[in-house]
Protein backbone atom coordinates (compact mmCIF):
# COMPACT_ATOMS: atom_id res chain seq x y z
CA UNK A 1 0.00 0.00 0.00
CA UNK A 2 1.22 3.56 -0.71
CA UNK A 3 2.08 5.92 2.12
CA UNK A 4 -1.02 7.53 3.58
CA UNK A 5 -1.71 11.04 2.35
CA UNK A 6 -4.37 13.67 2.96
CA UNK A 7 -7.66 13.65 1.08
CA UNK A 8 -6.54 16.66 -0.95
CA UNK A 9 -3.19 15.10 -1.88
CA UNK A 10 -4.89 11.87 -2.94
CA UNK A 11 -7.52 13.76 -4.93
CA UNK A 12 -4.84 15.67 -6.82
CA UNK A 13 -3.17 12.37 -7.63
CA UNK A 14 -6.54 10.93 -8.71
CA UNK A 15 -6.93 13.82 -11.15
CA UNK A 16 -3.53 13.04 -12.66
CA UNK A 17 -3.87 9.25 -12.89
CA UNK A 18 -7.58 8.50 -13.45
CA UNK A 19 -9.83 9.79 -16.27
CA UNK A 20 -12.59 12.23 -15.40
CA UNK A 21 -15.37 9.87 -16.54
CA UNK A 22 -15.69 7.86 -13.30
CA UNK A 23 -17.80 10.07 -11.01
CA UNK A 24 -17.08 10.54 -7.30
CA UNK A 25 -19.90 11.40 -4.88
CA UNK A 26 -17.66 12.48 -2.00
CA UNK A 27 -14.29 14.30 -2.00
CA UNK A 28 -12.55 12.03 0.52
CA UNK A 29 -10.72 8.69 0.54
CA UNK A 30 -11.64 5.76 2.76
CA UNK A 31 -9.19 4.16 5.18
CA UNK A 32 -11.47 1.59 6.84
CA UNK A 33 -15.11 0.53 7.18
CA UNK A 34 -17.14 -1.69 9.48
CA UNK A 35 -20.88 -2.25 9.54
CA UNK A 36 -22.44 1.09 8.58
CA UNK A 37 -19.49 3.29 9.57
CA UNK A 38 -16.64 4.56 7.37
CA UNK A 39 -13.47 6.45 8.24
CA UNK A 40 -11.45 8.54 5.83
CA UNK A 41 -7.67 8.80 5.62
CA UNK A 42 -7.73 11.80 7.96
CA UNK A 43 -9.68 9.91 10.63
CA UNK A 44 -13.11 11.46 10.11
CA UNK A 45 -16.12 9.20 10.82
CA UNK A 46 -19.10 8.88 8.49
CA UNK A 47 -22.44 7.08 8.69
CA UNK A 48 -23.00 5.28 5.40
CA UNK A 49 -26.48 5.54 3.86
CA UNK A 50 -25.22 4.25 0.49
CA UNK A 51 -23.71 0.83 1.25
CA UNK A 52 -21.44 1.01 -1.78
CA UNK A 53 -24.59 1.68 -3.85
CA UNK A 54 -26.63 -1.16 -2.41
CA UNK A 55 -23.77 -3.65 -2.16
CA UNK A 56 -23.21 -3.86 1.58
CA UNK A 57 -26.59 -5.08 2.87
CA UNK A 58 -24.77 -7.29 5.40
CA UNK A 59 -22.45 -4.41 6.31
CA UNK A 60 -18.89 -3.47 5.49
CA UNK A 61 -16.35 -6.17 6.34
CA UNK A 62 -18.81 -8.59 7.93
CA UNK A 63 -16.70 -11.00 9.98
CA UNK A 64 -18.17 -14.13 8.41
CA UNK A 65 -17.51 -12.78 4.90
CA UNK A 66 -13.95 -11.73 5.69
CA UNK A 67 -13.25 -15.12 7.26
CA UNK A 68 -14.61 -16.98 4.23
CA UNK A 69 -12.51 -14.89 1.84
CA UNK A 70 -9.34 -15.46 3.86
CA UNK A 71 -9.96 -19.19 4.09
CA UNK A 72 -10.57 -19.50 0.35
CA UNK A 73 -7.61 -17.32 -0.61
CA UNK A 74 -5.26 -19.72 1.15
CA UNK A 75 -6.59 -22.71 -0.87
CA UNK A 76 -7.05 -21.51 -4.44
CA UNK A 77 -8.10 -18.21 -6.02
CA UNK A 78 -8.92 -18.81 -9.69
CA UNK A 79 -8.93 -22.16 -11.44
CA UNK A 80 -11.77 -20.84 -13.71
CA UNK A 81 -15.05 -22.74 -13.38
CA UNK A 82 -14.95 -23.62 -17.09
CA UNK A 83 -11.60 -25.39 -16.64
CA UNK A 84 -11.82 -26.94 -13.16
CA UNK A 85 -15.09 -26.94 -11.25
CA UNK A 86 -15.39 -26.26 -7.50
CA UNK A 87 -18.03 -26.90 -4.87
CA UNK A 88 -18.77 -23.32 -3.75
CA UNK A 89 -20.12 -22.41 -7.21
CA UNK A 90 -22.60 -25.28 -7.07
CA UNK A 91 -23.52 -24.61 -3.43
CA UNK A 92 -24.28 -20.93 -4.08
CA UNK A 93 -26.28 -21.78 -7.20
CA UNK A 94 -28.37 -24.17 -5.11
CA UNK A 95 -28.97 -21.44 -2.52
CA UNK A 96 -30.27 -19.05 -5.18
CA UNK A 97 -32.38 -21.72 -6.84
CA UNK A 98 -34.06 -22.36 -3.49
CA UNK A 99 -34.34 -18.75 -2.32
CA UNK A 100 -35.75 -17.13 -5.45
CA UNK A 101 -39.54 -17.17 -5.92
CA UNK A 102 -41.14 -19.81 -8.10
CA UNK A 103 -42.32 -23.33 -7.34
CA UNK A 104 -40.53 -24.85 -10.32
CA UNK A 105 -37.14 -26.28 -11.19
CA UNK A 106 -34.52 -23.53 -11.47
CA UNK A 107 -30.86 -23.25 -12.46
CA UNK A 108 -28.27 -20.53 -11.82
CA UNK A 109 -25.07 -19.37 -13.52
CA UNK A 110 -22.64 -16.70 -12.34
CA UNK A 111 -20.93 -13.76 -14.01
CA UNK A 112 -19.03 -10.68 -12.79
CA UNK A 113 -21.62 -7.92 -12.40
CA UNK A 114 -25.22 -6.80 -12.66
CA UNK A 115 -24.75 -5.56 -16.22
CA UNK A 116 -23.28 -8.89 -17.27
CA UNK A 117 -26.14 -10.70 -15.55
CA UNK A 118 -28.65 -8.66 -17.55
CA UNK A 119 -26.73 -9.23 -20.80
CA UNK A 120 -26.83 -12.99 -20.26
CA UNK A 121 -30.49 -13.01 -19.20
CA UNK A 122 -31.38 -11.34 -22.52
CA UNK A 123 -29.15 -13.73 -24.46
CA UNK A 124 -30.79 -16.73 -22.81
CA UNK A 125 -34.31 -15.40 -23.40
CA UNK A 126 -33.55 -14.74 -27.06
CA UNK A 127 -32.10 -18.21 -27.54
CA UNK A 128 -35.04 -19.87 -25.78
CA UNK A 129 -37.78 -17.98 -27.64
CA UNK A 130 -35.97 -17.63 -30.99
CA UNK A 131 -37.11 -14.00 -30.92
CA UNK A 132 -35.10 -10.74 -30.92
CA UNK A 133 -37.05 -7.84 -29.41
CA UNK A 134 -36.89 -6.74 -25.78
CA UNK A 135 -39.33 -4.55 -23.85
CA UNK A 136 -37.88 -2.27 -21.16
CA UNK A 137 -39.12 0.78 -19.24
CA UNK A 138 -38.76 4.52 -18.93
CA UNK A 139 -36.61 5.57 -15.94
CA UNK A 140 -35.00 2.11 -15.88
CA UNK A 141 -31.34 1.39 -15.22
CA UNK A 142 -29.80 -1.94 -16.24
CA UNK A 143 -26.10 -1.17 -16.70
CA UNK A 144 -23.46 0.63 -18.78
CA UNK A 145 -22.44 -1.93 -21.43
CA UNK A 146 -23.75 -1.58 -24.99
CA UNK A 147 -26.87 -3.70 -24.48
CA UNK A 148 -27.57 -2.69 -20.89
CA UNK A 149 -27.01 1.00 -21.63
CA UNK A 150 -29.49 0.61 -24.48
CA UNK A 151 -31.97 -0.82 -21.96
CA UNK A 152 -31.22 2.02 -19.55
CA UNK A 153 -33.49 5.03 -19.85
CA UNK A 154 -31.45 7.93 -18.43
CA UNK A 155 -29.60 9.63 -21.28
CA UNK A 156 -27.14 11.78 -19.31
CA UNK A 157 -24.66 10.68 -18.15
CA UNK A 158 -25.11 7.01 -19.09
CA UNK A 159 -25.84 7.11 -22.83
CA UNK A 160 -24.86 10.57 -24.05
CA UNK A 161 -22.09 10.36 -26.63
CA UNK A 162 -21.82 6.57 -26.51
CA UNK A 163 -24.12 5.62 -29.39
CA UNK A 164 -25.34 3.95 -31.44
CA UNK A 165 -27.53 1.84 -29.17
CA UNK A 166 -28.32 -1.82 -29.59
CA UNK A 167 -31.26 -2.65 -31.84
CA UNK A 168 -34.63 -4.23 -31.10
CA UNK A 169 -35.10 -2.39 -27.79
CA UNK A 170 -38.60 -0.99 -27.15
CA UNK A 171 -39.36 1.24 -24.16
CA UNK A 172 -42.69 1.76 -22.41
CA UNK A 173 -43.74 3.90 -19.40
CA UNK A 174 -43.21 2.63 -15.84
CA UNK A 175 -45.83 3.02 -13.12
CA UNK A 176 -44.37 6.29 -11.83
CA UNK A 177 -47.51 7.58 -10.13
CA UNK A 178 -45.96 10.84 -8.86
CA UNK A 179 -45.14 11.76 -12.46
CA UNK A 180 -47.69 9.69 -14.38
CA UNK A 181 -46.76 9.78 -18.08
CA UNK A 182 -50.45 9.53 -18.96
CA UNK A 183 -51.59 12.30 -16.60
CA UNK A 184 -53.77 9.83 -14.70
CA UNK A 185 -54.35 9.22 -10.99
CA UNK A 186 -54.10 5.85 -9.27
CA UNK A 187 -56.30 3.84 -8.77
CA UNK A 188 -58.85 5.41 -11.14
CA UNK A 189 -56.28 5.03 -13.95
CA UNK A 190 -56.94 1.29 -14.12
CA UNK A 191 -53.20 0.73 -14.55
CA UNK A 192 -53.15 2.20 -18.03
CA UNK A 193 -49.34 2.01 -17.97
CA UNK A 194 -49.48 -1.80 -17.77
CA UNK A 195 -52.17 -2.10 -20.42
CA UNK A 196 -50.06 0.10 -22.67
CA UNK A 197 -47.91 -2.97 -23.35
CA UNK A 198 -50.79 -4.39 -25.42
CA UNK A 199 -50.87 -1.22 -27.50
CA UNK A 200 -47.15 -1.60 -28.21
CA UNK A 201 -47.91 -4.94 -29.88
CA UNK A 202 -49.90 -3.03 -32.50
CA UNK A 203 -47.89 0.19 -32.83
CA UNK A 204 -44.22 -0.75 -32.38
CA UNK A 205 -43.44 -4.47 -32.32
CA UNK A 206 -45.66 -7.56 -32.56
CA UNK A 207 -45.79 -9.84 -29.52
CA UNK A 208 -44.58 -12.72 -31.67
CA UNK A 209 -41.24 -10.96 -32.06
CA UNK A 210 -40.64 -10.14 -28.38
CA UNK A 211 -38.22 -12.39 -26.52
CA UNK A 212 -38.36 -10.77 -23.10
CA UNK A 213 -39.68 -8.01 -20.92
CA UNK A 214 -37.19 -6.80 -18.31
CA UNK A 215 -38.36 -4.76 -15.33
CA UNK A 216 -37.04 -3.56 -12.00
CA UNK A 217 -39.67 -4.45 -9.36
CA UNK A 218 -38.74 -1.13 -7.73
CA UNK A 219 -36.81 1.38 -9.83
CA UNK A 220 -33.26 1.82 -8.53
CA UNK A 221 -31.32 4.56 -10.30
CA UNK A 222 -34.68 5.71 -11.66
CA UNK A 223 -35.64 7.05 -8.24
CA UNK A 224 -36.87 4.21 -5.99
CA UNK A 225 -40.28 4.31 -7.64
CA UNK A 226 -42.61 1.73 -6.08
CA UNK A 227 -45.32 0.59 -8.53
CA UNK A 228 -48.90 -0.19 -7.48
CA UNK A 229 -49.46 -3.77 -6.36
CA UNK A 230 -51.28 -4.69 -9.58
CA UNK A 231 -48.58 -3.47 -11.97
CA UNK A 232 -46.16 -6.39 -12.03
CA UNK A 233 -48.84 -9.13 -11.94
CA UNK A 234 -50.58 -7.50 -14.90
CA UNK A 235 -47.35 -7.35 -16.89
CA UNK A 236 -46.59 -10.97 -16.02
CA UNK A 237 -50.02 -12.07 -17.22
CA UNK A 238 -49.57 -10.30 -20.55
CA UNK A 239 -46.15 -11.92 -20.94
CA UNK A 240 -47.55 -15.38 -20.18
CA UNK A 241 -50.34 -14.91 -22.71
CA UNK A 242 -47.81 -14.06 -25.42
CA UNK A 243 -44.87 -16.38 -24.71
CA UNK A 244 -42.64 -13.53 -23.52
CA UNK A 245 -39.94 -14.27 -20.93
CA UNK A 246 -40.47 -12.13 -17.81
CA UNK A 247 -37.14 -10.96 -16.37
CA UNK A 248 -36.97 -9.29 -12.95
CA UNK A 249 -33.84 -7.18 -12.52
CA UNK A 250 -33.19 -7.53 -8.78
CA UNK A 251 -29.62 -6.24 -8.87
CA UNK A 252 -30.45 -3.36 -6.49
CA UNK A 253 -33.82 -4.37 -5.04
CA UNK A 254 -32.82 -7.93 -4.13
CA UNK A 255 -31.19 -9.44 -1.07
CA UNK A 256 -33.59 -8.17 1.56
CA UNK A 257 -33.65 -4.50 0.63
CA UNK A 258 -37.44 -4.27 0.25
CA UNK A 259 -38.39 -6.34 3.30
CA UNK A 260 -38.51 -9.55 1.28
CA UNK A 261 -35.49 -11.48 0.08
CA UNK A 262 -36.48 -10.45 -3.45
CA UNK A 263 -38.68 -7.48 -4.29
CA UNK A 264 -41.00 -9.40 -6.62
CA UNK A 265 -42.17 -11.39 -3.61
CA UNK A 266 -44.00 -8.25 -2.47
CA UNK A 267 -46.14 -8.61 -5.59
CA UNK A 268 -46.63 -12.40 -5.61
CA UNK A 269 -44.95 -12.63 -8.99
CA UNK A 270 -42.77 -15.54 -10.10
CA UNK A 271 -40.33 -14.32 -12.77
CA UNK A 272 -39.00 -16.62 -15.46
CA UNK A 273 -35.52 -15.19 -14.84
CA UNK A 274 -34.10 -13.11 -11.98
CA UNK A 275 -30.83 -11.19 -12.21
CA UNK A 276 -28.82 -10.51 -9.04
CA UNK A 277 -25.56 -8.78 -8.14
CA UNK A 278 -24.56 -5.96 -5.73
CA UNK A 279 -25.23 -7.42 -2.25
CA UNK A 280 -24.92 -11.02 -3.45
CA UNK A 281 -21.28 -11.22 -2.29
CA UNK A 282 -20.90 -8.27 0.12
CA UNK A 283 -18.56 -6.32 -2.12
CA UNK A 284 -16.81 -8.94 -4.20
CA UNK A 285 -17.61 -8.91 -7.95
CA UNK A 286 -20.41 -11.36 -8.65
CA UNK A 287 -23.64 -11.46 -10.64
CA UNK A 288 -26.18 -14.21 -10.95
CA UNK A 289 -28.79 -15.32 -13.48
CA UNK A 290 -31.42 -17.62 -11.99
CA UNK A 291 -34.31 -18.96 -14.04
CA UNK A 292 -36.60 -21.74 -15.08
CA UNK A 293 -34.48 -24.79 -15.81
CA UNK A 294 -35.87 -25.26 -19.32
CA UNK A 295 -35.07 -21.64 -20.20
CA UNK A 296 -31.61 -21.67 -18.63
CA UNK A 297 -30.76 -24.96 -20.37
CA UNK A 298 -31.76 -23.69 -23.81
CA UNK A 299 -28.38 -22.33 -25.01
CA UNK A 300 -25.89 -24.86 -26.37
CA UNK A 301 -22.86 -25.98 -24.39
CA UNK A 302 -20.20 -23.27 -24.59
CA UNK A 303 -22.73 -20.60 -25.55
CA UNK A 304 -22.61 -19.09 -22.08
CA UNK A 305 -19.57 -18.30 -19.99
CA UNK A 306 -17.37 -15.85 -18.12
CA UNK A 307 -13.69 -16.21 -17.29
CA UNK A 308 -14.02 -14.68 -13.83
CA UNK A 309 -17.72 -15.38 -13.31
CA UNK A 310 -18.36 -17.26 -10.07
CA UNK A 311 -14.82 -16.76 -8.83
CA UNK A 312 -14.19 -18.95 -5.72
CA UNK A 313 -13.63 -15.95 -3.42
CA UNK A 314 -16.91 -14.39 -4.55
CA UNK A 315 -18.85 -17.64 -4.19
CA UNK A 316 -17.56 -18.22 -0.68
CA UNK A 317 -18.51 -14.64 0.18
CA UNK A 318 -21.95 -15.25 -1.33
CA UNK A 319 -22.49 -18.32 0.85
CA UNK A 320 -21.45 -16.30 3.91
CA UNK A 321 -23.99 -13.61 2.97
CA UNK A 322 -26.80 -16.17 3.00
CA UNK A 323 -25.68 -17.39 6.43
CA UNK A 324 -25.68 -13.84 7.80
CA UNK A 325 -29.18 -13.18 6.47
CA UNK A 326 -30.44 -16.31 8.19
CA UNK A 327 -28.66 -15.76 11.50
CA UNK A 328 -29.48 -12.07 11.84
CA UNK A 329 -32.89 -12.16 10.12
CA UNK A 330 -31.93 -9.17 8.01
CA UNK A 331 -35.11 -9.35 5.97
CA UNK A 332 -37.13 -8.48 9.08
CA UNK A 333 -34.53 -5.87 9.98
CA UNK A 334 -35.06 -4.24 6.57
CA UNK A 335 -38.76 -3.85 7.30
CA UNK A 336 -38.01 -2.24 10.67
CA UNK A 337 -35.46 0.15 9.16
CA UNK A 338 -37.81 1.04 6.32
CA UNK A 339 -40.69 1.76 8.66
CA UNK A 340 -38.58 4.20 10.67
CA UNK A 341 -37.03 5.92 7.65
CA UNK A 342 -40.39 6.31 5.91
CA UNK A 343 -41.89 7.75 9.10
CA UNK A 344 -39.11 10.32 9.43
CA UNK A 345 -39.28 11.20 5.73
CA UNK A 346 -43.03 11.80 5.97
CA UNK A 347 -42.49 14.01 9.01
CA UNK A 348 -39.87 15.97 7.08
CA UNK A 349 -42.24 16.36 4.15
CA UNK A 350 -44.76 18.03 6.46
CA UNK A 351 -42.11 20.58 7.47
CA UNK A 352 -40.19 21.25 4.28
CA UNK A 353 -41.71 22.17 0.90
CA UNK A 354 -38.49 21.06 -0.76
CA UNK A 355 -39.70 17.46 -0.42
CA UNK A 356 -42.27 16.74 -3.10
CA UNK A 357 -42.75 13.01 -2.62
CA UNK A 358 -41.77 10.29 -0.17
CA UNK A 359 -41.98 6.61 -1.09
CA UNK A 360 -40.49 3.26 -0.32
CA UNK A 361 -40.76 -0.48 0.13
CA UNK A 362 -38.94 -2.02 3.07
CA UNK A 363 -35.60 -0.27 3.51
CA UNK A 364 -35.66 0.95 -0.08
CA UNK A 365 -36.91 4.45 0.77
CA UNK A 366 -36.48 7.78 -1.00
CA UNK A 367 -37.49 11.43 -1.01
CA UNK A 368 -37.94 13.37 -4.23
CA UNK A 369 -36.94 17.03 -4.07
CA UNK A 370 -38.74 19.68 -6.10
CA UNK A 371 -38.46 23.43 -6.53
CA UNK A 372 -42.24 23.74 -6.38
CA UNK A 373 -44.76 21.11 -5.29
CA UNK A 374 -47.37 22.25 -7.78
CA UNK A 375 -45.17 22.23 -10.87
CA UNK A 376 -43.00 19.37 -9.53
CA UNK A 377 -39.97 20.97 -11.16
CA UNK A 378 -37.00 18.75 -10.18
CA UNK A 379 -34.60 20.31 -7.66
CA UNK A 380 -31.34 18.78 -8.89
CA UNK A 381 -29.07 21.56 -7.65
CA UNK A 382 -30.67 21.43 -4.21
CA UNK A 383 -30.23 17.66 -4.15
CA UNK A 384 -26.51 17.98 -4.87
CA UNK A 385 -26.21 20.67 -2.21
CA UNK A 386 -27.98 18.45 0.32
CA UNK A 387 -25.57 15.59 -0.35
CA UNK A 388 -22.64 17.99 0.13
CA UNK A 389 -24.02 19.45 3.37
CA UNK A 390 -24.68 16.00 4.82
CA UNK A 391 -21.22 14.78 3.83
CA UNK A 392 -19.71 17.71 5.72
CA UNK A 393 -21.72 16.64 8.79
CA UNK A 394 -20.67 13.00 8.59
CA UNK A 395 -23.41 11.32 6.53
CA UNK A 396 -22.83 9.79 3.12
CA UNK A 397 -25.78 10.01 0.73
CA UNK A 398 -26.33 9.32 -2.95
CA UNK A 399 -28.87 10.65 -5.40
CA UNK A 400 -31.04 8.91 -7.97
CA UNK A 401 -33.80 9.69 -10.44
CA UNK A 402 -33.88 10.55 -14.11
CA UNK A 403 -33.63 14.22 -13.12
CA UNK A 404 -31.05 13.65 -10.36
CA UNK A 405 -33.42 14.99 -7.70
CA UNK A 406 -34.04 11.94 -5.51
CA UNK A 407 -32.27 11.03 -2.27
CA UNK A 408 -32.20 7.23 -1.93
CA UNK A 409 -31.30 5.29 1.19
CA UNK A 410 -29.18 2.16 0.93
CA UNK A 411 -27.77 1.90 4.43
CA UNK A 412 -26.42 -1.53 5.46
CA UNK A 413 -29.16 -3.58 7.08
CA UNK A 414 -26.90 -4.15 10.09
CA UNK A 415 -26.94 -0.44 10.97
CA UNK A 416 -27.71 0.10 14.65
CA UNK A 417 -30.77 2.04 15.80
CA UNK A 418 -28.53 4.78 17.20
CA UNK A 419 -26.58 5.08 13.95
CA UNK A 420 -29.81 5.17 11.97
CA UNK A 421 -31.26 7.95 14.13
CA UNK A 422 -28.02 9.93 13.99
CA UNK A 423 -28.00 9.69 10.22
CA UNK A 424 -31.64 10.70 9.89
CA UNK A 425 -31.06 13.70 12.15
CA UNK A 426 -28.10 14.82 10.04
CA UNK A 427 -30.24 14.42 6.93
CA UNK A 428 -33.04 16.54 8.40
CA UNK A 429 -30.58 19.26 9.40
CA UNK A 430 -29.31 19.23 5.85
CA UNK A 431 -32.81 19.52 4.37
CA UNK A 432 -33.55 22.39 6.75
CA UNK A 433 -30.41 24.25 5.69
CA UNK A 434 -30.97 23.70 1.96
CA UNK A 435 -34.59 24.83 2.29
CA UNK A 436 -33.36 28.02 3.99
CA UNK A 437 -30.86 28.66 1.20
CA UNK A 438 -33.59 28.03 -1.35
CA UNK A 439 -35.90 30.61 0.25
CA UNK A 440 -33.15 33.22 0.57
CA UNK A 441 -32.41 32.96 -3.15
CA UNK A 442 -35.99 33.76 -4.14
Amino acid sequence: MPNRQTNQELFEERQKQVPRGPYNVTPFFISEAKGAILKDVEGRRYIDFTGGIGVENVGHCAEEVVSAIKDQAEKYIHPCFHVVMYESYIALAKKLNEATPGNFKKKTMFVNSGAEAVENAIKIARYYTKRDAVICFENAFHGRTLLTASLTSKVKPYKFGFGPSASEIYRIPYAYCYRCPFGEKYPSCGLRCADHLKEVFHTYVPAEKIAALIVEPVLGEGGFVVPPKEFLPKLKEICEDNGIVFIADEVQSGYGRTGKMFAVENYDVEPDIITTAKSIAAGLPLGGITGRAEIMDAPHVGGLGSTFGGNPLSCRAGLAVFNIFEKKDLVSRARKIGKRVLQRFKEMKEKYSLIGDVRGLGAMVAMELVKDRKSKEPAKEETNLLIKKCSERGLILISAGTYGNVIRTLMPLVISDDELEEGLSILEEGVKEVEKVKKEER
